[in-house]
């Protein structure tokens, strides 16, 4: 399967799509879910167009995938949620649930 520059993601990383942004950095965009399954639930994306975690993780370099991780670290700790409870959830491929098609992770919290 090839990225689809179409897909929802990537609209609204070029600023076709509003979102309601959380934070945002040189890796990163993250803002709140429009269907949230909990009281906090975001999505965090890479800048880079990426299928999917799998993908993310064989062909990100290091250095990428160091500075996405810190900046996940870096919205748990602005939600004040390193100390409360929370879930990191991620979909690869349809089988896994996956619909959108531009790797990303789920944040979510009850706290």
């Amino acid at each position: 399967m090839n990225y689809d520059k179409e897909n929802i993601f990537a609209k609204i990383l070029n600023g076709e799509i509003p979102c309601e942004k959380v934070f945002e950095n040189d890796y990163v965009l993250s803002f709140k879910d429009i269907n949230p399954k909990a009281k906090i639930h975001l999505l965090i994306i890479p800048k880079e167009p990426f299928l999917d975690i799998s993908d993310f993780l064989h062909n990100a370099d290091t250095l990428y995938q160091t500075n996405f991780w810190k900046s996940v670290d870096e919205i748990i700790a602005v939600l004040e949620l390193r100390d409360k409870g929370f879930q990191i959830k991620s979909h690869k491929g349809k089988d896994g649930g996956q619909e959108v098609f531009h790797f990303h992770l789920h944040i979510l919290s009850d706290a």
